[in-house]
């Protein structure tokens, strides 16, 4: 696919170009004019910056965070990550990185306002459940970061897509059940809490990741979830993980599980799995 295939060309440029100098004895612009400045970047390569992204909606700001590959010029689709029920920490901004480094322009959005972050299961839980408690407050925070999104000068003028996790799956499986202009919708153990107040069509697709273990997700609940989607339009694939526990694709959960005994577990199979199959959908339905 042109995304895939495009990063395998700057792959193989980075490999051959050196030995291809070396074999003709030639000097290569490096090598006849030696840079010195630590902070040089090379061009060809992709640079990942992040940056605040602020948005507004009913008197409140919201601080998410913008991924993107500042030397690409060129306007890139768009993907929005939703947070952990932990809130918009360090591992939100580590996947908005990686998809800005294949391409996209990732913005990592904050559900909570303030860019607030829970450090204890109980906060967290109260944190989730203010927002999918109050569904139309939580669809504006999110249409507004779509708004302000597609005003950047770095985002095309495409489709967008949108992927999360645990709290967030639960979230993005909500736009699409409420009708968001989504191409896709990607949830990695989310909760399957059907909390969207009025329902929409939606003729996107939705990728499912589920951990085969996971104590936490109801199988009934994700039956019910799927068929509902299904029922709005959706072209829904669910995705079980065998032995995989809740937060399979965070390499913090045992730490976290330990910590505040919790029923969580990294399974490093599991998430290079749904991971890999995540990027070949958003390859498909963003840039082709």
């Amino acid at each position: 696919m042109r995304l895939l295939f495009t990063l395998l060309c700057l792959f193989s440029v980075g490999l051959t170009s050196p030995a291809m100098a070396q074999e003709n004895n030639q000097p290569t612009p490096a090598e006849a004019e030696p840079k010195t400045d630590p902070e040089f970047i090379p061009a060809w390569g992709p640079r990942v910056e992040g940056e605040i992204f602020e948005y507004s909606t009913g008197g409140e700001t919201y601080q998410g965070y913008l991924a993107r590959n500042v030397n690409d010029e060129t306007p890139r689709p768009a993907v929005l990550v939703v947070h952990e029920w932990w809130g918009l920490d360090e591992y939100a901004r580590a996947r908005a990185d990686q998809l800005a480094a294949l391409g996209f322009v990732a913005l990592a959005v904050d559900m909570y306002g303030g860019g607030q972050v829970a450090t204890h299961p109980d906060q967290a839980g109260e944190f989730s459940s203010q927002v999918m408690q109050d569904w139309p407050a939580a669809r504006a925070r999110f249409e507004a970061a779509m708004a302000q999104l597609r005003q950047h000068p770095a985002v095309a003028d495409t489709g967008m897509a949108a992927i999360g996790y645990c709290f967030g799956g639960g979230v993005v499986m909500n736009m699409a059940l409420s009708g968001m202009p989504l191409e896709a919708v990607i949830s990695f153990h989310g909760a399957p809490t059907q909390a969207a107040s009025a329902r929409g069509e939606f003729e996107g697709v939705v990728q499912i990741h589920n951990g085969g273990a996971d104590s936490l997700v109801a199988r009934d609940d994700l039956s019910a979830m799927a068929r509902a989607l299904e029922a709005q339009g959706a072209n829904v694939k669910v995705i079980n993980y065998p032995q995989a526990l809740h937060g399979f694709t965070n390499p913090d959960a045992d730490a976290l599980a330990e910590e505040f005994d919790l029923p969580l577990g990294y399974n490093a199979a599991a998430d290079a799995s749904s991971w890999q199959a995540a990027l070949l959908l958003l390859d498909k339905t963003l840039n082709q």
